[in-house]
This record gives C-alpha cells, structure tokens and sequence, in this order.
C-alpha cells in the first residue's frame, strides 16, 4: 500500500465517523503497523490530510481530527536547486561553515530546546548562474539523521537531502520583510540595509526538532503558492 492508500482509509474513516470530529487518531507507528507500511509513509499520507484541513496535528499532542476543516494554503517546502532550474538557470551552492556548536536562545526557543544544546550550524549560499540567489543559515538536530549519518552537504544541499530523506510531522514558518545586515549583505551581494524576503521555519518530527533554518532572498524574489 503506497501513501495514498492510507490517506484513503484514513479519509474514509474520518468520512464515517469512524474517528469523530476532535478525536485524536491512533499515531504514526500504530498505523504503519496496522497497514503495514514504513511509518514515512503514514506521515505523507496524514500531511496531505492535514494540508486539506481535515487533520489538525500538534507536536506532542499528536494528530485529531479536525472539529471544523477548512480548505488550508498548500505550502510544501521547496528544493532551492529545482526553484533555480525552472528559472532556465543552472544551480550551484556553496557551504560557508559548517560546525557542531550550542544552539543561541532563540534559535532554542523556536525549536524547542535547551539553549546551548549541540547542533549542527551550517551556513550555506545558494547560487543562480553563478550569482547569490539565497542565503540559508541553518541549525540541525543531527540525531534525527538516518543512522546518525551526516551526509556531505558539500555534494547535496541540506535543504535537498532533507526533504528527501527526513519526513516531519509538524513545522511552522515565518515570513517577513527586512533590511540585510551587512554580512546578509555581504553574501547576497547586495547593500547593507537592502530589502530581503526572509523565511524563518522550524520542523519537528512526532518525537524531536529537525531543523531551523534561517532563508533570505534579495530584491525580485517572488513566492507563489496554491490556495
């Protein structure tokens, strides 16, 4: 049974009030087992539900039932690298730093850690024909990797390998208009106090934080999205 199996019982069950409004459904590992399926698959087939509003799903409260859906903005995290290349662009991106160093307090705070706790901070750029398109500075939780593993991100991108390979359960995000600081600036090359489009965003798993990731355009940048 591949993942839209699963939202298919899932959404025939909430459809017959097998699961009523505001119950909380059975969780991730639950449903592999009963369907028999990778707990990575359970999580698409919720985050699709959830997306179309008929799923609410809270970290640490697990997932219900929503008592009232609404038809929900379709936000899916994006692949820098294929954003560049439905540009007609070719895509590249270097790793500025990278390091296992003590989470700042709001960093810990958005993600939901102790400050101080040890990750991994990596600083990537983001290239568009040769030309800063994105600057990303990120901290990562590398105990949710596969196996503990951390892959070369020199060879792939952390925003790439991510999203394909470490399914999350819930995240938030957060989008604002701001002045480049000067080393922003610097590495975008653009002025200090310029306009940039950032992205702030923070991801979860059912049990533990994956990722922050701090993601600024310069002037131009457009986001669309599905409603």
């Amino acid at each position: 049974m591949g993942w839209e199996g699963v939202r298919d019982e899932v959404l025939r069950r909430i459809r017959a009030r097998d699961w009523a409004p505001g119950e909380v459904i059975p969780g991730e590992e639950a449903l592999a087992v009963e369907f028999g399926v990778a707990r990575a698959t359970v999580n698409r087939a919720l985050r699709d539900l959830a997306e179309a509003g008929l799923l609410e799903r809270r970290r640490k409260a697990g997932t219900r039932v929503a008592l009232l859906p609404v038809r929900k903005a379709t936000l899916e995290i994006s692949i820098i690298r294929q954003e560049v290349e439905a540009r007609g662009e070719v895509y590249g991106h270097r790793v500025l730093e990278s390091r296992m160093e003590g989470v700042p307090l709001a960093v810990a705070l958005r993600m939901g850690v102790a400050a101080g706790a040890r990750m991994m901070f990596l600083e990537t750029l983001h290239l568009a024909g040769g030309r800063p398109f994105a600057h990303e500075v990120r901290w990562l939780n590398i105990a949710v990797l596969p196996g503990g593993v951390v892959p070369d991100f020199g060879e792939v991108s952390a925003n790439e390998w991510l999203v394909q390979n470490v399914a999350y359960a819930t995240g938030d995000i957060e989008f604002s208009a701001e002045s480049a600081r000067p080393e922003e600036a610097a590495a975008l090359g653009i002025r200090a106090g310029d306009p940039v489009f950032v992205t702030e965003r923070a991801t979860w798993t059912a049990e533990a934080p994956i990722t922050f990731v701090r993601l600024l355009h310069g002037p131009g940048y457009r986001l669309r999205t599905m409603v």
